[in-house]
This record gives structure tokens, sequence and C-alpha cells, in this order.
């Protein structure tokens, strides 16, 4: 099955066209893949991106401008997301030690627990590229690295 057939669509502008509008169409299908896994931990992909990039720096803390810079999704409100992992427990706040104004953020074992569960699946959510060979893998990797590298 390929792109022309999942949005039934059977001519494009030309091959960036359609490899722009296939990327798309994947992201959002991996997204939907995901938010299943993400939904019976009753998080978000974003929330758990915070999570890993908060048991990452372990137990270091870090600010909500530091995790923003190390978010997947740039354009997340990275404060909202963080007020909502606190509310659920899985991170808390810390008085920066450095410059006592400013408030920190760490995992809390709650949100480690819940990140070592969701590691227990990880064979599950790296499953969806699994029909992938590894060397296709790697190519898709590095191409999608080039579309990066050609934007700036």
């Amino acid at each position: 099955m390929g792109i022309e057939k999942d949005i039934q669509q059977a001519k494009f502008r030309n091959a960036h066209q359609k490899a722009g509008i296939n990327l798309i169409y994947t992201v959002a299908w991996m997204r939907d893949k995901t938010k299943m896994i993400f939904d019976s931990e009753d998080i978000t992909s974003q929330q758990f991106n915070i999570l890993r990039i908060l048991r990452g720096s372990f137990p270091q803390p870090l600010s909500t401008l530091q995790i923003r810079e190390r978010m997947l999704d740039k354009m997340s409100d990275t404060s909202r997301i963080v007020d909502r992992l606190i509310v659920k427990g899985l991170v808390k706040k810390v008085i920066c030690k450095n410059d006592r104004r400013l408030v920190d953020v760490v995992i809390t074992d709650k949100g480690k627990k819940l990140l070592e569960r969701l590691d227990l699946r990880q064979d599950e959510i790296d499953g969806i590229l699994g029909h992938l060979s590894e060397k296709d893998a790697n190519i898709l990797s590095d191409l999608l690295d080039k579309v990066r590298d050609g934007g700036e």
C-alpha cells in the first residue's frame, strides 16, 4: 500500500510534494500508533518525552527552558505540560541551587516507575518500524537527517 492509496490521491505535483505529504502522513500514523501505548499510562507523547528527558538528567534537575531545548516537539508549551505532570505526581519542582528565584524540574519515583513500565513495552514501540531491516532503518534515519540539514 502506498501513499496514493492511503490518502486516495493519484497525482502529485512532483516527487518532492509526494515525499513531503508522505512524511506528514507517516508522522501522524506513528503518533496514532504510539498514542495507544501512552494512553495505557494516561500520558501524552509530549509528557513521555519530558519524563525521558528528566530521567536522562537525573539526579540533576532541569529548567523548563532546558527541557524545551531537548524536546522533540519544540512547539510544545513546556510549562503547561510540566504542570500537568506535577498534578499526576510524576515530576516535582525544586528551587534552583544557583539562583533561588528560579525553579527547576526533577522526575519523581512515581515518574521513574511509569517509565520502567513503558520500557517493558519498548519492543512494541520499536515494532512500529519493525518491518524495516536495520539497514533500511539506518537509511531512513540518514534521509531524515538530510531533509533537516537541507532546511536550515
